[in-house]
């Protein structure tokens, strides 16, 4: 359920978008039951098509979780791609490999338990998908090592800019240079300002699921 679209455009989106796969319909129903923070479908559905757009072939991902928005770009990944999966808590990442060892996909899958940023490290580039839903307050550090690990054209795609730990209103204000509510806020705050003021992407804002920032590398 987005915490940001009114009732009428969420059931247009419902009603447009395609229908789940079962195991992707699984999925969702088991973050939804666990109190998990997916990003939901229709949130999955942009990454999916953001991936085909951008030919990807690898994808990297800071913070995981059980495995669901890798769930969704491995239907638009090829046979020889990578997607690289992280997450602190190794019982996740163990739930990860059972949903997506049933997705029917031949990409390859790495599951890294453990910090996020040190796996980046040990990973090399070029990704042409990363994705960032991680620590709030190591948002803009992660794009930072994006960066230079990033394909000509390539994408960051980062989670919760409008809701979840913040609300639009508190973002807001810290954009104007108001104190901010908490460290999440400011965190997020610090993220928009810093993609939104970079001269070598173009960022977009998309106000589904909880919002994502849409950063695509121009040189």
């Amino acid at each position: 359920m987005s915490l940001i679209l009114d009732d009428t455009a969420e059931a247009f989106l419902t009603a447009a978008n395609p229908e789940q796969s079962p195991l992707l319909a699984e999925m969702t129903e088991y973050g939804n039951e666990q109190g998990f923070p997916i990003v939901g479908p229709d949130v999955g559905q942009f990454l999916r098509v953001t991936a085909r757009l951008a030919g990807a072939k690898r994808v990297f991902e800071f913070g995981s979780g059980f495995g669901y928005s890798a769930a969704w770009f491995l239907g638009a990944l090829p046979a020889d791609g990578d997607i690289v999966l992280t997450d602190y808590d190794e019982g996740n990442l163990a739930d990860a490999r059972g949903f997506l060892s049933r997705a029917g996909h031949d990409t390859r899958i790495h599951y890294e338990a453990g910090d996020a940023m040190e796996t980046f490290e040990r990973h090399d580039g070029p990704f042409d998908i990363i994705l960032i839903d991680h620590n709030k307050s190591m948002y803009v550090d992660a794009f930072e090592d994006a960066r230079e690990d990033l394909a000509p054209g390539g994408v960051v795609v980062a989670d919760n800019m409008m809701a979840g730990p913040v609300e639009p209103e508190h973002v807001t204000a810290a954009l104007r240079g108001e104190d901010p509510v908490d460290e999440h806020t400011d965190a997020i705050a610090s993220y928009i300002e810093h993609v939104r003021d970079d001269p070598e992407f173009e960022t977009a804002f998309v106000p589904l699921g909880e919002g994502v920032a849409v950063s695509v590398k121009t040189d």
